[in-house]
């Protein structure tokens, strides 16, 4: 089956200036990401439909809301800009896009296995049309970066009410497309060197006493999470477990996990993984922990792009693992050379304050990225180093014009830290002068509650950057019991012997 997508209201009443009830430029930033959607959906035989406000000239609506999008007038013709993919109108008049239309109908022909929801106002017909969604059991997902409205609480609170009351899935336009990555596993790790010495002695005495049977290890966590570093497990135990002899089961990497649910089952030779239960736990624990921290924060950042800084408060030789686990995580990028290449992304970064400090000029180091870097790489400025970042935002943007893909804020802390009115500020000052297409980035001390601060206050941030909450993240702890030898069901006390149960695990190897 094949999806449906419903577009609510993209009109030129809501989208083009000079209509009473233009939903602004903020409203407009979402045009290219549902452009984005569309041509996504459509390479998947996707169904689209356009929900158009159409309304009577003496329509009971006017009563609250001026008269608007009058049937047969330009303000309720789709704009320009999705023209040029297909769907079939509807007209409505009435916040939900079932009310009084054959979109009904029309779903229940198709059976869609899933609806996506897009378009403007988040908090009005959005909201309504999602929820008359939900009440007929259609699965309902709700791209963030592709739904918006005028007033920036409401938008803030309708995404709220449609995920947790609702139970509609929030996305983000364009998933991070992740290549497998390539473990490689060190001599130190394969000769016993990192591991628990008991391990080592238990094989010792084991190999001594000529007993190797056949067991079954089941890994589970302390806590809920998402599960990471499952893949470099999988490099350990290809290269140590005896082909032909060797079955692990595994849930997949990026997947959320339970507390206590066996996320790994492995059944081989003991002697031949034994030795490796501290590293294996030790790949999956920190993984992990940091995996999960980036998911919180790019669920609070409500479909903004999350790029992960973290690498500097880390050890230089765990830094690609944290930022892959970022990635895998839900962050759209990392800093760090080393982690992009793991995670198959481009490194991601703009430009740090010793730059501009040893040039002694915002303008100057901005000039000098342009010339020196090769042309793929974006043109951000970070802009609060010597001056006021409105300030410096406008003289980066006059310098280099249409180069300039977006300024970075990181406000110090000595100096009140980056707030959502600052944002505002710069985005303002940047549309008034002539450059609505700068985009904003806001790093510097950033959590799932200050992220949360800027989306429900509407704050327009483009990109947020992410450092200690994700590398500074606890690891989640795991565990691992025999519960088989040679065949026969085994476990340790407070312990089900034999396998548990697990429906989830799919065969690794």
């Amino acid at each position: 089956m094949a999806s449906a997508v419903i577009v609510v209201d993209m009109l030129r009443g809501f989208l083009e200036e000079g209509y009473c009830l233009y939903c602004g430029p903020g409203a407009r930033r979402i045009i290219p990401a549902v452009q984005e959607l569309l041509a996504r959906e459509a390479t998947r035989g996707s169904q689209v439909f356009y929900l158009v406000d159409s309304h009577a000239p003496n329509d009971l609506e006017f009563q609250m809301f001026p008269p608007h999008c009058i049937r047969d007038t330009r303000e309720s013709e789709v704009i320009t800009e999705l023209l040029s993919y297909p769907g079939q109108l509807i007209a409505k008049s009435r916040f939900s896009g079932f009310f009084g239309t054959r979109l009904e109908k029309l779903l229940a022909d198709i059976k869609p296995d899933k609806v996506i929801v897009c378009g403007v106002c988040t908090d009005i017909c959005v909201l309504h049309t999602v929820a008359d969604l939900r009440n007929r059991d259609y699965v309902v997902e709700v791209p963030v970066d592709c739904v918006a409205s005028f007033d920036d609480r409401a938008h803030s609170f309708a995404l709220d009410h449609m995920e947790k009351a609702l139970g509609a899935k929030l996305t983000g336009v364009a998933p991070i497309k992740r290549t497998t990555p390539k473990f490689t596993i060190s001599d130190t790790v394969l000769s016993g060197e990192t591991s628990d010495v008991y391990f080592a002695r238990t094989v010792e005495i084991l190999r001594k006493e000529g007993l190797n049977p056949v067991t079954t290890m089941e890994v589970f966590p302390g806590r809920d999470g998402i599960l990471c570093g499952m893949e470099e497990v999988i490099a350990l135990l290809q290269k140590v477990l005896p082909e032909g002899q060797r079955e692990v089961w595994a849930l997949a990497e990026g997947e959320p996990m339970a507390r206590k649910e066996v996320v790994m089952r492995i059944t081989a030779p003991y002697q031949s993984y034994g030795v490796y239960e501290t590293v294996y736990l030790g790949m999956l624990a920190h993984a992990s922990g940091w995996a999960t921290a980036a998911r919180q924060v790019v669920g609070a950042a409500r479909g903004v792009p999350v790029i992960s800084f973290g690498a500097r408060h880390v050890h230089p030789q765990v830094a690609a693992t944290m930022d892959y686990a970022a990635v895998v995580g839900g962050c759209a990028g990392c800093s760090s050379i080393s982690g992009a290449k793991l995670a198959g992304v481009t490194p991601a970064g703009t430009m740090p304050h010793a730059l501009i400090v040893v040039m002694g000029d915002t303008v100057a180091a901005t000039l000098a990225f342009d010339k020196h870097m090769p042309p793929d790489v974006p043109r951000i400025s970070l802009v609060d180093t010597f001056k006021d970042e409105a300030e410096e935002s406008l003289r980066v943007a006059q310098a280099l014009g249409e180069r300039l893909k977006g300024v970075r804020l990181d406000t110090p802390a000595e100096r009140g830290g980056v707030t959502p009115d600052l944002v505002k500020e710069v985005r303002a000052r940047l549309d008034l002068a002539g450059f609505p297409g700068v985009k904003i980035f806001v790093s510097g001390g950033l959590d799932p509650q200050r992220i949360a601060e800027f989306v429900q206050t509407g704050a327009p941030v483009d990109y947020f950057g992410i450092g200690s909450h994700i590398s500074g993240a606890a690891p989640i702890d795991f565990t691992a019991d025999l519960h088989a030898v040679a065949g026969k069901p085994v476990a340790k006390r407070g312990r089900i012997p034999g396998l548990t149960p697990s429906p989830r695990l799919k065969r690794v190897l």
